[in-house]
C-alpha cells in the first residue's frame, strides 16, 4: 500500500458525531503520551495531520482521517492520573460508544516497547478479545532501546498481552522502523473488506 495523501475529516465528542464508514475502519488506541498521533503522522509521511503534545491527555475526542483506501480514526488516549474521575468516565463512555457501534475493521492497539504493559493496556487488549476485534500490537518508540533489546522487548509484550509474537510490531516514528509491516496489516485489512463487501453485495 501506498499513502499518497490523507486528510483530517472530522472530530467527534460523542456518538452522534461518529463517522459511519463506506470502506475499512482502522482504530488507533493507546495510553496518553504512548505516541498516537506520531504513528499516524507516520503512516501519512507528513509531520503534523495529527497533532502531537509533550502533555499527556490531550486528545479528548474521536479524531478521524481519510487516508484513502482507509478510514482511521484515533482514540482519546486512556490512563492518564492528572484529569478528574468525571473527566476518564466521559472518555471511558465515549470509548464504549465508539466500539459498540461495531463498525470497526482492525484496531492497532499502541504499548510503549520500553516498558511493561499497563493494567490499562491489558484492560483494553482484554475488551479487543472479549468483542472478538482483530488487532495488532504497535510497540512504538522502538528508537529509544538497543537494536539488541527489541526482539527480547517484542517478546516480553507478546507474553503479557497473550499473543503471538508476529503480531507485535515494533515501530519508530523517527527512523520509520516497522512502517513496511504495518501496511502491509494494512493492505490485509482492505483486502478482507473490500471481499466482504463484495460478498454482501452478491447477497443482496
Amino acid at each position: 500500500m501506498v499513502i499518497k495523501d490523507a486528510a483530517f475529516i472530522k472530530s467527534a465528542a460523542d456518538r452522534k458525531g461518529f463517522v459511519v464508514p463506506d470502506k475499512a475502519m482502522i482504530a488507533v488506541c493507546g495510553k496518553s503520551n504512548v505516541g498516537k498521533s506520531s504513528f499516524i503522522n507516520m503512516l501519512a509521511n507528513r509531520k503534523k495531520l495529527a497533532k502531537t503534545s509533550a502533555e499527556p491527555g490531550r486528545t479528548r475526542l474521536v479524531n478521524y482521517f481519510d487516508f484513502g483506501e482507509f478510514l482511521l480514526a484515533d482514540l482519546p488516549g486512556y490512563g492518564f492520573a492528572r484529569v478528574s474521575k468525571a473527566e476518564k468516565e466521559k472518555w471511558a463512555k465515549l470509548l464504549d460508544d465508539f466500539f459498540a457501534q461495531g463498525a470497526i475493521s482492525h484496531v492497532f492497539a499502541l504499548a510503549d516497547i520500553r516498558h511493561d504493559p499497563t493494567q490499562d493496556d491489558l484492560l483494553m487488549i482484554d475488551y479487543l478479545y472479549s468483542v472478538r476485534l482483530p488487532f495488532t500490537i504497535v510497540a512504538t518508540k522502538a528508537d529509544k532501546l538497543a537494536k539488541t533489546r527489541v526482539r527480547e522487548a517484542v517478546r516480553r509484550i507478546a507474553a503479557a498481552f497473550r499473543t503471538g509474537e508476529g503480531n507485535v510490531i515494533a515501530v519508530s516514528s523517527e527512523t520509520r522502523r516497522g512502517k513496511e509491516e504495518v501496511l502491509a496489516v494494512l493492505d490485509s485489512v482492505v483486502e478482507r473488506y473490500g471481499q466482504s463487501a463484495q460478498e454482501e453485495a452478491e447477497e443482496c
